[in-house]
């Protein structure tokens, strides 16, 4: 029998699955991390504890799954990105790391988009923006702001890096991450000497990884250490990930030219495929190579979404989802005049501006807490509506969205989704798309699959649909031109 070990490194677990070559999940663990959240919109957290929970999780998931160790062939995982480590030569971490969602670096994002370089052609409208979410802004903060850290550093990479070294000893980076949050072109002569040499920080090309691998590609085998702490064989294979989003798309089944995933969590993040380059104000990329060879990807996404969901349940002593679905549903759309700006932790996209901050608008003493957690889901579609019309703007269109990811679990929100974009939403029959992804990458390096498309075919399978309501969709457009409205209006009020 063959079998596949996954992790999805993510925002707040690390879960462990074990697959078979059906894309049955056969056993599914999780362990919880600390993210520790400072003023100035940092968000910070302890690479070993991304290494124990993995294997933590590991162990966990092959027991609950049944099978023998020797039967695991490959692994392969998804994390957050872009995640910023800075390493010593043993790999072990010299600082906290700056998560994804930490923007500290929104200055230091300014000082790169102002070098005018043309690799900045790689985003929006061929100048940029540059979000302080990246590798080069982040990197530079820690220059200027933890010299003696930068200068120790023997690798400054990647959450999926720090674990590919734990597991390989080897200092490789996922083709996935550059192209997606380094300003990496693959059809361009890779890395961007200039920009980093124009920003005074040359140095940093010795300290990125030296070997890039592509997804699905074998970086290699399992180091003793690492075999021994997972209780598997040397000879089990390390297959290239990437970003949790990314390889998402491959487990959602989107894989061709004018199709749509939207993958959910803490954050959402849209990713169209297309046949050839699209550039345009509010879209980031399009990316060349990053998931299937010789296709591109368009980018949208929303800084937060899940995490605003939680952060009410923090604010409100929990929530009982079941009770507040049943609620939110019997409500109209509109949530009785409440309107919400999902800006929480700054806006990725359209307007790539880590400053804004979310708001509740029109609250009264008859709302309760059912209307704001309706709201919220309506200004998450809101936002997610805004960034498919920057897409059509920039001549990318889909039919439909293919959705995966914790909303998926909601009736109510994929419902809102479609209503307020007008659009079809696919769930499949697994939603949990970065494991699924990663299994189909997985079981290619192993040598089952010809290709990643081969894989997608054997894995991914259908599930269900939800269609536009007619009626919801009109009463919805009066009330997205005033979530429009909200952005600029507060932009000056609301700053980080």
């Amino acid at each position: 029998m063959a079998y596949v070990l996954t992790a999805d490194g993510g925002t707040e677990s690390l879960r462990a699955r074990v697959y078979d070559l059906k894309g049955t999940c056969l056993a599914s663990h999780a362990v919880a991390y600390k993210t520790d959240f400072k003023p100035g919109a940092r968000a910070e957290q302890n690479p070993a504890d991304w290494w124990a929970n993995f294997v933590e999780a590991s162990r966990a998931a092959i027991a609950e799954a049944g099978v023998s160790p020797s039967d695991i062939e490959a692994i392969c995982y998804a994390t957050t990105s872009c995640t910023v480590v800075a390493l010593d030569e043993n790999g072990d971490a010299l600082r906290p790391a700056l998560i994804w969602m930490d923007v500290r670096a929104n200055a230091e994002a300014d000082e790169v988009l102002a070098t005018g370089d043309p690799a900045l052609a790689l985003n929006g409208d061929g100048t940029g923006p540059v979000s302080a979410e990246w590798m080069i802004p982040k990197a530079l903060w820690l220059k200027k702001n933890e010299p003696d850290t930068f200068a120790r550093a023997h690798r400054i990479c990647e959450y999926q890096d720090y674990i590919t070294h734990k597991l390989t000893g080897e200092w490789a980076a996922s083709l996935n991450n550059l192209g997606l949050r380094w300003h990496y072109r693959n059809d361009q002569g890779g890395f961007a000497k200039s920009l980093v040499e124009a920003l005074g920080m040359g140095e940093i090309l010795d300290k990125w990884p030296p070997r890039v691998v592509a997804p699905g590609e074998v970086i290699g085998t399992l180091t003793g250490a690492a075999a021994e702490a997972l209780g598997l064989s040397r000879a089990v294979k390390v297959v290239q990930g990437g970003a949790d989003a990314l390889i998402g798309m491959i487990g959602l089944g989107v894989a061709k030219p004018g199709q749509l995933a939207l993958i959910t969590g803490s954050s959402h993040l849209q990713f169209g495929v297309t046949e050839a380059p699209v550039h345009a104000p509010g879209v980031w990329g399009a990316y060349a190579d990053i998931v299937y060879p010789g296709r591109y990807v368009v980018e949208g996404g929303q800084t937060s979404t899940g995490s605003i969901i939680n952060w009410l349940g923090r604010l409100t002593g929990g929530l009982d989802f079941a009770e507040m679905n049943e609620k939110a549903a019997a409500l109209a759309p509109g949530s009785d005049g409440l309107l919400v700006l999902d800006h929480f932790q700054g806006n990725r996209t359209p307007h790539t501006d880590p400053l804004s901050r979310g708001a509740f608008v029109g609250l009264t003493l008859a709302h309760e807490k059912h209307h704001m957690f309706r709201a919220i889901m309506e200004s998450i579609g809101f936002g997610t509506r805004a960034i498919l019309d920057a897409f059509k703007r920039a001549g990318y269109e889909s039919a439909e969205m293919t959705v995966g990811g914790g909303a998926a679990a909601s009736d109510l929100w994929m419902q809102i989704h479609a209503d307020t974009a007008d659009i079809p939403i696919r769930v499949p029959a697994s939603a949990d798309a970065p494991s699924t992804g990663s299994a189909v990458l997985a079981f290619h390096g192993a040598g089952h699959f010809a290709s990643i498309d081969e894989g997608i075919d054997a894995m991914v399978h259908p599930g269900r649909t939800i269609e536009p309501n007619a009626a919801n969709v009109a009463a919805y457009e009066d009330i997205y031109q005033r979530y429009l409205a909200l952005y600029p209006a507060l932009k000056g009020v609301l700053r980080g």
